[in-house]
């Protein structure tokens, strides 16, 4: 890279890792940043990067001297580790910190911090909208629209919605988790009566909308799973990579926890979930290490369980699998928050809610969200349930509209170079007709 490139490089130190990139893909990653909303976080974000940055070229012998400054959290070893379009180089003992191949995950766990403005003690809600542009497109918003973000969270895309409607527009928000709510009030003040906004789960989108007065809207939007912020903040119990109680709420008025899943569920029952929901093949032997500790002690925190999932996991199937806590804490929180039953149920409802013309689109995050959402906008556009030896439809079924992503839509080059934690992301389209 450094030839092609002309040998120039930038390097950004982040915890105990700088991070390198060639000099066009720099180039496109302060436009980026450049180009986020003003605000507070996000200045520092920029500053961060940008202060810090330092401009170097290779030698004869293709060599790099990294500024002192930079390389002050690379002590006795160094190891580097190929991300994207930059590499990263990591202090040995971060590295070691960190099992081999979640790297990526390491640095997105730093960079949330960065765009918090906050510690891993206290975290401020700030999560970085995926695919923001592509979504206020295909949304195709009419400024006298009425439009629904069901998974509002920060309100970062809530935010360019409103601005997009005149006084005669509406979004109502939705949003189970009180933080969200109160930084999206906070967020959306300036729109006033535009907005409107409910504490409620997605699941009960009719009757939110029937006590607001609404039979029918010309856009929802769905960005599913985890925010930054649930992962960042510590209390939350999202994340392995942080000791805290295991909770894993998306609403913190809900009585059952990831704590009573872990400790309560019969072995069956944990097999059952972390095989289907987190598509783990060591999940029967992860399920027995976990009644087995259980046993002589009640599991009480995220690191309680990693010594768990670690112990259940063959050294070999460790390396290169990223964290081995990954897929265990995704099917939990997955069972808890009755996540893909939700999505499912609601998904024929949204459809039936949109005008004419109107869409519905869906940010999903893994595979068992995405088929949920590709099945159901299938079945929508083609309900036939005839033989195909039918010479003509018989069951009545009608198409309710058409899906406009055929594929679906991905992050771009740049949204991954500035937040790494879109890399899954899918976005998928159904427009409402007839």
């Amino acid at each position: 890279m450094g030839d092609e490139n002309g040998g120039k490089w930038f390097a950004v130190g982040l915890d105990g890792c700088l991070f390198l990139y060639p000099d066009e893909k720099w180039e496109g990653f302060v436009k980026q940043l450049k180009s986020l909303l003003r605000t507070k976080e996000a200045k520092q974000l920029q500053r961060y990067f940008l202060a810090n940055a330092a401009k170097m070229e290779m030698d004869g012998q293709g060599r790099i001297m990294i500024p002192a400054h930079l390389r002050s959290g690379i002590k006795k070893e160094a190891v580097f580790v190929g991300i994207f379009d930059r590499v990263e180089l990591w202090d040995g003992e971060c590295f070691d910190a960190n099992p081999s191949g979640d790297m990526e995950s390491a640095a997105e766990a730093a960079a949330g911090l960065y765009f918090s403005g906050g510690t891993m003690e206290e975290t401020k809600f700030c999560h970085i909208s995926v695919m923001l542009t592509e979504c206020i497109g295909g949304l195709n918003i009419r400024p006298d629209g009425i439009y629904v973000d069901g998974t509002m969270g920060g309100a970062g895309h809530s935010e360019k919605i409103a601005a997009a409607l005149s006084e005669h527009g509406h979004l109502v928000g939705i949003d189970q988790d009180a933080d969200a709510i109160r930084a999206a009030g906070a967020r959306l003040a300036p729109f006033g009566g535009r907005v409107a906004i409910v504490r409620n789960n997605f699941c009960n989108i009719r009757e939110i909308l029937e006590g607001e007065g609404i039979s029918k809207v010309d856009g929802i939007l769905l960005d599913l799973g985890v925010s930054s912020y649930q992962l960042d903040t510590p209390k939350r119990g999202f994340s392995y990579r942080v000791d805290a109680p295991l909770d894993m709420r998306m609403d913190d008025r809900s009585p059952l926890t990831a704590r009573d899943i872990v400790n309560g569920y019969s072995e069956q029952e944990l097999f059952r979930v972390i095989r289907d929901y987190g598509e783990e093949r060591f999940a029967k032997n992860i399920a027995k290490h976990i009644v087995r500790a259980r046993e002589k002690k009640e599991l009480l925190t995220t690191f309680d369980l990693n010594e768990v999932i670690r112990a259940a996991i063959p050294a070999r199937a460790r390396e290169g699998g990223g964290h081995p806590s990954k897929r265990t804490f995704q099917a939990i929180r997955i069972e808890l928050n009755r996540e893909l039953e939700v999505l499912k149920d609601s998904i024929d409802a949204m459809i039936d809610l949109l005008g004419e013309g109107g869409r519905l689109c869906i940010i999903t995050f893994h595979s068992l969200e995405d088929r949920i959402v590709k099945l159901s906008f299938k079945r929508a556009e083609n309900p036939c349930t005839c033989p195909p030896s039918f010479p003509v439809c018989a069951c009545g079924k009608k198409p309710k509209g058409v899906v406009l992503t055929k594929k679906p839509i991905l992050p771009g080059e740049e949204e991954l170079l500035m937040n790494p934690r879109a890399k899954s992301a899918k976005l998928r389209i159904f427009e409402r007709r007839g």
